[in-house]
């Protein structure tokens, strides 16, 4: 058996996530202590007890999940004896997630993770003002066809792009409201999607229009102490593995603008013989993606601490 182990992006939060592993595991309370001393704020009270609101904003969603992530990999390696780079082929996430698989990697520290997604949810939230831009979902159609679809809605005046190639049938477009109203209007009369529906989004991921969020990036992970991977990272804009600090910093930079190549990054697992990808963290979004875009591939969520220990045996035997 093979392993890839991946790590959730947005979306992924729920309120009360951590508070199992926090009430069970030091290691993991630590973790999260961590994080709240790095960014100076009781980010796990938030996670624990806040409102969804208050979660759900992007400044606090994005650590926030990259903390519970972090916690079941340190359970892992300090309750379990399992550390990820004696099983791991490689590591991924899913935009904010790709911070998360490269802390696991050991490329930055868990403090400097949390400060850095901390900047970029801040970046990324004012980049565009609100209502300016935003994404939709379109189900349905293969990727080729979601271009075409952008294309037409974008014009001189309006941005819209693919954002995320999350699986077959399921694509993410983002750009200016108005594009993305007009894809939602013909998506379905004119390129026979089964549905296009707006997401509950402050901002256009992914697009151009975060131009200035990219910059801001720029300057943030440049000033960082960056280490290369120990596991292979399997990187959004790219779906193929890189381990050198300066690329990775680099594909960082790009993401901010870039598409998310899901289904092309559970295609180069395929390709590269995984046969096990384990989600660490919240939720099951990215599990389930897997195994809709290969169904041989065995994909599961691993969050909780029953769930953990089951990997741990497994990984062990």
């Amino acid at each position: 058996m093979k392993y890839a182990f991946v790590f959730p992006g947005q979306g992924s939060q729920f309120v009360g996530m951590g508070k199992e592993l926090a009430d069970n595991f030091k290691s993991a309370k630590q973790v999260f202590e961590e994080v709240n001393e790095a960014l100076h704020q009781d980010l796990f009270k938030i996670m624990v007890e806040g409102s969804e609101a208050d979660l759900t904003m992007t400044s606090n969603a994005q650590p926030a999940l990259m903390a519970n992530s972090a916690a079941v990999v340190k359970v892992l390696e300090q309750e379990f004896g399992i550390n990820l780079k004696n099983h791991a082929a490689f590591v991924a996430g899913h935009s904010l997630g790709e911070y998360a698989a490269a802390h696991a990697a050991g490329v930055f520290s868990l403090s400097d993770t949390a400060k850095l997604l901390r900047t970029r949810g801040d970046a990324m939230q004012k980049a565009v003002p609100l209502g300016v831009g935003g994404m939709a979902a379109v189900i349905g159609l293969s990727f080729a066809d979601v271009k075409r679809l952008a294309d037409t809605c974008a014009d001189t005046n309006n941005v819209c792009v693919t954002a995320n190639d999350n699986s077959d049938g399921q694509v993410v477009i983002s750009g200016h409201m108005a594009a993305i109203d007009k894809a939602v209007e013909i998506a379905g009369s004119e390129f026979g999607a089964k549905r296009c529906l707006k997401l509950p989004v402050s901002a256009p991921f992914h697009s151009p229009l975060m131009q200035p969020a990219a910059e801001v990036m720029a300057k943030a992970l440049n000033e960082v102490e960056a280490n290369n991977a120990e596991i292979p990272l399997i990187a959004n804009v790219l779906a193929s593995a890189i381990s050198n600090k300066t690329d990775i910093i680099k594909h960082l930079v790009e993401q901010v603008t870039g598409s998310v190549r899901w289904r092309e990054s559970v295609g180069f697992m395929k390709e590269n013989g995984i046969t096990n990808v384990v989600e660490l963290g919240a939720g099951k979004v990215l599990s389930g993606l897997v195994k809709r875009c290969d169904k041989e591939i065995n994909a599961i969520s691993v969050g909780t601490p029953a769930e953990i220990e089951e990997l741990a045996k497994n990984l062990q035997s």
